[in-house]
């Protein structure tokens, strides 16, 4: 560490009660969110770090920090923290506060309404959380600062996210990639046929081709075993290919057979059946009926067929290919 990243550091204890009294402060204000106070605290280091690093003016002072930790939107900032923790009521809020506006933006910036509506349903998978890393789900809330109000940064999320809708759509990825990246452009991938050329290594193909049919048979009885609720919300997403906002209209309908179980579920709608549903929540239980599919999916192959764990990799190579078409989904219907 630089003598002058030692000197930044340096500053940070003068700054604590300063900043237990922001955490207090919000946490009074939102005491449902589930935040901790080194939540907040650590988020806060981070932002003024960056601020420390980008000032190039003379050694800044300790009242200085402290002057910069005021100007932080820290109810924003508390918000969106307890939403990259995937807390619901921290979501409900979020909903409530900030869907029209988002809204609002997409069809000002958009070419078409339609534009607009996939831009804001990309926008909540991205803050939501599409990746995995280190055991983690990565929250694009996690790269808000309380540097500018969060509608301010929205907006900026909102213009990047129309920019990324023009560009090549993702690459498919393979079933064990979906549990790690849940949204609309990972989800919808279809299990891919491979072209195989004469090209391809003979010996590799025959190697392939023991393990096809317990693959087929793991993902197939993985989803027989499904709860009715989660077959219900695999059909919608990837045979219907209904999106994110689509499902979560259904479930709103008083008649939707997925109703009275999201309002089990859900805390953030004990007092108020009729709350909206927004998509976060239809994403969480997506990524949850994935992570019991392929927990089922590698508990068959190892008990059941006896493989090893580079063998369980093959089948997992070989899920990705297109082993039996929409035949693939015929165990998702319900009773």
């Amino acid at each position: 560490m630089s003598r002058e990243a030692i000197q930044h550091e340096n500053l940070f204890p003068e700054c604590e009660s300063l900043m237990v009294e922001i955490y207090e402060r919000c946490s009074e204000k939102a005491p449902n969110f589930g935040v901790l106070a080194e939540h907040l605290k650590d988020s806060l280091c981070k932002t003024v770090r960056k601020y420390l690093q980008n000032n190039s003016s003379e050694e800044p002072t300790t009242e200085e920090v402290k002057n910069f930790l005021r100007q932080i939107q820290a109810d924003d900032l508390f918000l969106a923290i307890a939403c990259a923790n995937g807390n619901e009521r921290a979501w409900w809020e979020f909903d409530q506060q900030h869907r029209s506006y988002l809204e609002r933006v997409a069809r000002h910036l958009a070419r078409t309404d339609i534009d607009a509506q996939e831009v804001v349903d990309s926008v909540y998978v991205e803050l939501y959380g599409t990746r995995v890393v280190n055991g983690e789900r990565v929250s694009k809330f996690a790269t808000y600062s309380g540097r500018g109000s969060l509608r301010g940064w929205l907006r900026t999320v909102i213009w990047h996210a129309l920019v990324d809708l023009h560009r090549a759509s993702h690459d498919e990825v393979s079933l064990d990639e979906m549990t790690e990246n849940v949204g609309e452009g990972y989800a919808h991938a279809t299990f891919a046929k491979v072209n195989l050329g004469g090209e391809v290594d003979r010996i590799n193909q025959i190697a392939k081709d023991r393990y096809r049919k317990a693959t087929l048979s793991a993902i197939e009885n993985a989803f027989a075993n499904l709860d009715d609720h989660e077959k219900l919300l695999l059909l919608y997403y990837h045979v219907e290919n209904l999106k994110l906002r689509e499902i979560a209209r259904l479930v709103e309908n008083s008649e939707s057979p997925l109703r009275g179980w999201f309002q089990r579920k859900s805390v953030s709608r004990e007092k108020n059946p009729a709350t909206r549903i927004h998509e976060s929540t239809v994403m969480r239980w997506l990524e949850k009926s994935y992570a019991k599919v392929l927990k089922m999916f590698r508990t068959e192959l190892q008990a059941v067929h006896k493989l090893s764990e580079d063998e369980l990799n093959i089948c997992m190579e070989l899920a990705t290919e297109d082993l039996a078409g929409q035949n693939l989904y015929r165990n998702l219907t319900t009773t």
